[in-house]
């Protein structure tokens, strides 16, 4: 029969009024004899608490209980026990009898009595070495039973090793009486009414306390790799740039590789540098088949005064659905909408200016300076007539304004940018040039196929926001700023970045920029 919190209260306050505390709630029955269930019980504690009647502190304590094995063994003994008594002591018993006789219980029993050095092998057979054994199992059993625990903690941990008893917390009270204890328990209002205050009860009425603990909430903290991203967008932004969407993680081989004139046996498109996915493998949205074969020309056979690379072109390898390896992919999307933009309108050409930071994933191995995710800042410019001059020239003042005013340029290669270019600063403490990111001009291979005028340049460039980060933030392992590694403590606390000179000093500091 369950108990109310009416009747749970009088029972506390009668025996806290005729024994003058409580030791332990555990001690507390309902009128059945049975225990009070705990929930119960907290519940009156705290209510009361709060009207100061009582106070309370928790006990607690370890109890251990027999599991489903273990109380089989309290009733019938250990395996050990029942391998020994299924051993004839005059003529032993087979191995395999044994297994048929009892089971999953000889197996396990067999390696305790073997170790107690109640039984030996002889042959195929066991025989006794013993005439008579106490299970100690069984009686070590009993004995948690009937008393929650055992008098040798080593039992206990053995016992739990073995899956014979399992561990639970038990909680109880010890009470006494607070300041306004009472037998009777008063009404507390928990409103102040416009009646309370035209009669003037309010002066004597009793009024719930109102709790008002609890911490304060805490609000949202910028990553520092979104706080030098929110740097590098406002340089683009200055220079009039448009931010291209980045959303699209997944990417076809197709915008990832094959629309940037990279060959289809790249190493690049090789498992082990490139995560392919499984379900679903291969992409269904494609551009129109015209410029699908105007790909496949360029690739198989050259045209826009290439000759291509020679091979036969797959339409399978470019369905292939990956994580994309650079926001390049990106890029190359927006190049042919802007393409398309412009034979929609009869020709007529739009500058355009594009940037995206967002991030990509190569299969590296992960270490204090690489992860499989990272982030790519890029920046592209489409014109006509652009040449290698005005890329060198927008660096300068691209990487100006980042605080590193003295750059050079040395000869690189790309699959998709020809002229290709490293950039570099020189570090006066290393008193040595290092490498900042990479740059160069889309080929034509790759432009002229999309649908633009042999005349419409672009030139591009990239660099990595993890490495810029670290230095600023002064963090020597990567896995600290991106992963299951990052300390929240680091984010809350760190202070807003700002790319000036002192930025720019630092960023060519310590180690080079991942392009």
């Amino acid at each position: 029969m369950a108990i109310s919190s009416e009747d749970i209260q009088t029972l506390i306050l009668t025996t806290l009024d005729t024994q003058g505390s409580i030791e332990n709630t555990d001690s507390l029955k309902g009128p059945d004899g049975a225990a009070i269930p705990y929930l119960a019980v907290v519940g009156v504690l705290n209510s009361l608490a709060s009207k100061e009647m009582l106070s309370y502190t928790t006990i607690e304590r370890d109890q251990f209980n027999l599991t489903e094995e273990g109380n089989e063994i309290a009733d019938s003994g250990s395996h050990e026990a029942k391998v020994f008594n299924a051993v004839d002591a005059e003529n032993g018993i087979a191995i395999a009898e044994l297994a048929k006789l009892l089971g999953a219980s000889a197996k396990i029993g067999q390696g305790k009595a073997f170790k107690n050095k109640w039984i030996k092998k002889d042959g195929d057979k066991l025989v006794r070495e013993v005439a008579s054994i106490v299970d100690q199992t069984q009686l070590d059993a009993l004995e948690i039973r009937s008393t929650g625990t055992h008098s040798k903690p080593a039992t206990l941990k053995d016992l739990q090793a073995r899956k014979h008893v399992e561990k639970i917390k038990l909680i109880s009270y010890k009470v006494a009486k607070g300041p306004k204890f009472s037998l009777t328990i008063e009404k507390q209002a928990t409103d102040l009414t416009a009646e309370m205050l035209a009669d003037g009860s309010w002066k004597t009425q009793t009024f719930k306390k109102y709790n008002f603990a609890g911490n304060p909430p805490e609000g949202g903290h910028l990553h520092p790799l979104m706080k030098v991203r929110e740097e590098f967008r406002k340089i683009f932004f200055e220079l009039g740039f448009e931010e291209m969407p980045t959303n699209k993680y997944v990417e076809s081989s197709f915008w990832n590789f094959d629309a940037l004139f990279q060959p289809q046996q790249h190493p690049a498109r090789d498992a082990h540098d490139t995560f392919f996915l499984l379900d679903p493998a291969t992409a269904t949205d494609f551009p129109d088949m015209e410029y699908l074969n105007r790909v496949k020309e360029v690739h198989s056979h050259g045209g826009y005064g290439s000759i291509g690379y020679g091979y036969d072109w797959k339409i399978e390898e470019a369905q292939k659905l990956l994580l994309r390896t650079h926001t390049t992919s990106v890029s190359s999307n927006m190049l042919y909408r802007l393409a398309q933009e412009t034979k929609a309108n009869n020709g007529v050409f739009r500058p355009a200016k594009f940037f995206s930071i967002d991030r990509v994933y190569r299969n590296e191995t992960v270490d204090a300076t690489h992860l499989a995710e990272f982030h790519q800042v890029e920046g592209v410019i489409a014109d006509k007539n652009l040449t290698l001059g005005d890329l060198i020239g927008f660096m300068e003042i691209f990487f100006q304004k980042m605080g590193v005013p003295n750059i050079k340029f040395k000869p690189a290669f790309n699959p998709y940018t020809e002229p290709s270019m490293e950039i570099f600063s020189w570090h006066p403490g290393l008193e040595k040039w290092v490498e900042l990111g990479n740059s160069g001009m889309f080929r034509p291979e790759m432009l002229e196929a999309m649908g633009l005028d042999p005349d419409v340049r672009v030139i591009a460039w990239g660099l990595g926001l993890e490495r810029p980060t670290m230095i600023k933030y002064g963090l020597d392992n990567i896995r600290e700023l991106l992963g299951h590694k990052v300390d929240l403590d680091m984010i809350q606390s760190n202070p807003a970045c700002r790319l000036d000179k002192k930025m720019g000093k630092e960023l060519v500091g310590k180690d080079a920029v991942d392009a």
